[in-house]
């Protein structure tokens, strides 16, 4: 045991251990500065939302009627005032939309104009359960998040006539969106009130629409080519390529309970959770943002720093070249800050170009250091060569989002088997005699010409 601790050998690998432990200190700073920037990209779409749009979520149309009954209490007659909400007995939406990005400094947050058709029936029959002198107003409502997005309206009608929308909505739990007020001489209790909007919709990111009508139909197109469909339903059928996407949702009051759910949000905005959860909708994503890749890429810095320091630990054991722990501290360091160089590039060029030009960068650097240390050019050009092939292998890794996890997990088996390969026939305790009387040898050749001095001047 204590020939093994003398070895010189297994002090080395005590220091190129001891620097890798030191060297997550870095790595840690350069991870802590990608969420840091993250957070901020979090912040510059906030201020964006603020400014422009957020997100939009369209419930309606759907009809309110406000009426007056008169009720008894202890005695005393006093009139309150009651509402109805119909909602449509189908309800028809097509949207296609048109993204853009705004930018801000370096970050941008993209959005889009929802060109929207909203279309549809009523039934109005429960109408005749309420006498028509105590109807106070009827309005037909539609619901917006943030109405700041209501670039433009244009084509309103009810049964094929023009009508003329107001904005706000009159509803507490509403309060953004547009309404038109309907006069009771107007309808036609018998036969179903048909209506078409027509409207264009800006956002931000995100689109959602509630299902309102007993039998509804959503259909979304877009040019933008990465979406997330999102809410409590998933298309029936939908279609994605580089082109863009189309998608189709359907739903009925029995799947979606949407009228119950309405009516419950309608007396008490406590209830409104289960109603905001019901909606069919899609988000326009990036597919993976250079912030997450480099997160991602930071993740593999363990396995790229132990396979740089594991093959320098291996020339040493088979070349006899040492290599000072200083020199394992430069290399490591390079490789740290290739992933610095990454997250300021990629803000600029995008990852992929970050990427690759990081990659050369460090790879340039550590081939001419290693040339220089182990004074052998080839070597050096066959380092080079390794490195560069490992971070071609990464980026391969932080391109495969469904299956990163299993190719990280067999790249690590089979360097793991590589390197026992490649060791199996080394004698540790042989290696331990060896250094010893190599030690010896030394000494010696130190002494015999002190002593032949010495001799001499006696």
């Amino acid at each position: 045991m204590k020939n093994i601790l003398n070895n010189q050998t297994v002090t080395k690998f005590g220091f190129v251990l001891l620097l890798f432990v030191l060297l997550q200190i870095p790595l840690s700073m350069v991870s802590n500065l990608i969420s840091e920037r993250s957070s901020r990209l979090e912040e510059v779409r906030n201020e964006i939302a603020r400014s422009s749009t957020g997100e939009q979520r369209i419930i309606g149309p759907f009809i309110m009627v406000k009426y007056t009954e008169m009720v008894n209490h202890e005695g005393k007659t006093y009139f309150t005032d009651y509402h109805k909400y119909l909602l449509p007995e189908t309800f028809s939406l097509n949207a296609n939309l048109e993204s853009y990005a705004k930018h801000r400094g370096i970050y941008q947050a993209r959005l889009y104009q929802a060109d929207s058709n909203l279309t549809g029936t009523f039934d109005l029959k429960p109408l005749t359960e309420i006498a028509e002198e105590k109807i106070k107003s009827i309005s037909m409502v539609v619901g917006v998040s943030d109405s700041r997005g209501l670039i433009k309206l244009r084509d309103m009608t009810l049964n094929g006539d023009n009508i003329e929308v107001k904005p706000g909505t009159g509803i507490n739990q509403l309060v953004q969106g547009f309404h038109t007020n309907l006069a009771p001489s107007q309808l036609q209790i018998s036969s179903q009130m048909t209506f078409d909007f027509n409207f264009i919709l800006q956002g931000m990111e995100s689109i959602q629409v509630s299902p309102i009508g007993k039998v509804s139909n959503v259909e979304m197109t877009s040019p933008w080519p990465h979406p997330s469909f999102t809410g409590d339903f998933l298309p029936i059928s939908s279609k994605v390529s580089d082109k863009g996407f189309s998608a189709h949702w359907t739903s009925n009051n029995f799947s979606s309970n949407i009228g119950q759910l309405f009516d419950l949000c309608m007396m008490n905005s406590a209830s409104c959770t289960e109603l905001d959860r019901r909606q069919m909708g899609v988000d326009l994503i990036e597919p993976v943002d250079h912030y997450l890749k480099s997160h991602r890429a930071v993740n593999y810095s363990l396995l790229v720093i132990t396979l740089v320091f594991a093959s320098f630990f291996l020339l040493e054991l088979f070349q006899a070249r040492l290599m000072h722990p200083v020199q394992y501290g430069f290399v490591g360091l390079a490789l740290a800050v290739f992933y610095l160089l990454l997250i300021s590039l990629s803000e600029h060029l995008g990852f992929n170009l970050a990427y690759a030009l990081s990659a050369v960068a460090s790879t340039v650097l550590l081939s001419i250091y290693v040339s220089g240390i182990l004074d052998n050019a080839k070597l050096g050009k066959l380092f080079g060569l390794c490195l560069i092939g490992l971070y071609g292998l990464l980026f391969g890794l932080l391109q495969a989002e469904s299956y990163a996890l299993l190719m990280g997990s067999l790249l690590c088996f089979a360097i793991l088997s590589l390197l026992m390969l490649i060791t199996r026939h080394v004698d540790w305790y042989k290696k331990t005699e060896v250094t010893f009387s190599l030690n010896s040898v030394v000494n010696n050749q130190v002494t015999e010409p002190k002593n032949h001095i010495d001799n001499s001047g006696a």
